[in-house]
């Protein structure tokens, strides 16, 4: 596989998000009817990208729905959320030994193979939750075992790490939150056509990005290539979105990166060595924005090579970095997964590139050096 598929798959989010929004949302409608207003918490599980879209989207539930939202993941779900003395699930009073419809759960893969997220959505019913499946393929394991879908389907897809597919499920949980916002009477009708509406319209800004990523990223990945680790910082929605780039760095490239809070690198990561170890700090706008502004700076005076992905109008969260990404275009925080994490696929790319590797640790054979102690005395 090549990295450029990254690339392919970067350029392919502007389009995705002005086509699939409307269909997305047609579906979530039809599968939340008016009886949803009684909904007050809302567990969303997955593994990997699904769980890192999950994180990304917890405010959004909080804010836009008013409801309790705890991403989860899966192994966590079904061993530890779910058994009880037995191993099995412990049910809740309600009609016929069954809770209150007032508990969602959302078990998001793309795939919709993952085990133990098809295992969570059966744990779930089976605890008295309502599950639905939010996946690509509406015809899996994972939609047979919910008990309704919202297919985030893809035209076009190709295999490569989950960008266009982060981001499908990413829309698909902004608009169950939009939705249930609207029937908890939290947004008029208005309101949420315009929060619909702001979806739709991030494709030029996501655009835009992608663009100036693909320019900035080579040179980049070339001056941190020689890091055997990079850390990726944010808070907030924004560390779902750093927990996503640091996964696209491991997928495409190899290079060991971690996801981390602002503040909890502040406390543990910042002492790790080496001391010019790069640094990418994700400053959306919002609640933290100053706060990763702060840590950028300490970054910095520690050594470390910082790379900042924040407003490009906005020197606040720049001016100590080292290099810069820039995002074009403001975007309310609860929506900001949508834009920050498209620097994510260029840079992977770059850097495997510039390191001769392939997603997947799928390298070709390299040729055996005959010095080698295995090949010493072997016959020709």
């Amino acid at each position: 596989m090549d990295p450029a598929v990254m690339l392919r798959q970067a350029d392919a989010l502007a389009g995705d998000l002005r086509e699939r929004t409307g269909p997305f949302d047609e579906r979530v409608r039809a599968l939340l009817p008016a009886r949803w207003a009684a909904v007050d918490t809302v567990r969303i599980v997955g593994d990997g990208d699904s769980y890192h879209a999950a994180c990304a989207v917890r405010m959004a539930f909080a804010s836009l729905a008013g409801v309790d939202c705890r991403p989860v993941n899966a192994l966590r779900f079904v061993e530890y959320d779910h058994p009880g003395e037995d191993g099995r699930p412990v049910g809740r009073p309600g009609a016929g030994g069954r809770p209150p419809r007032n508990e969602l759960t959302l078990a998001v893969s793309a795939s919709g193979r993952t085990p133990l997220v098809v295992r969570s959505a059966e744990r779930a019913r089976e605890g008295g939750a309502h599950a639905i499946a939010v996946t690509g393929a509406p015809d899996s394991p994972l939609a047979r075992a919910a008990d309704d879908t919202l297919p985030v389907t893809l035209p076009d897809t190709e295999r490569s790490p989950g960008v266009r597919t982060y981001q499908a499920s990413l829309l698909g949980l902004l608009l169950i939150a939009i939705r249930l916002g609207a029937l908890r009477g939290r947004l008029t009708g208005p309101e949420a056509d315009a929060l619909r509406g702001e979806l739709t319209a991030l494709a030029g800004p996501v655009e835009a990005t992608a663009a100036a990523a693909r320019s900035r990223c080579p040179d980049i990945a070339g001056r941190i290539a020689d890091a055997a680790v990079l850390s990726v910082l944010g808070s907030g929605p924004s560390h779902g979105t750093a927990l996503f780039a640091a996964a696209k760095v491991i997928e495409t490239s190899g290079v060991f990166a971690t996801g981390q809070d602002l503040e909890e690198w502040c406390h543990v990561e910042r002492f790790a060595r080496p001391p010019d170890a790069p640094v990418i700090v994700v400053a959306a706008p919002g609640r933290t924005y100053g706060h990763a502004a702060e840590v950028a700076a300490k970054a910095a005076a520690l050594g470390r090579r910082v790379i900042t992905v924040a407003p490009g109008d906005d020197p606040g969260a720049t001016r100590h970095g080292w290099a810069a990404l820039p995002v074009t275009g403001r975007v309310r925080e609860e929506f900001s997964p949508l834009l920050y994490h498209v620097f994510a696929a260029p840079l992977s790319c770059h850097l495997a590139q510039h390191l001769g590797r392939a997603p997947f640790l799928a390298d070709p054979p390299r040729p055996k050096d005959p010095s080698t102690p295995q090949h010493r005395g072997a016959t020709p």
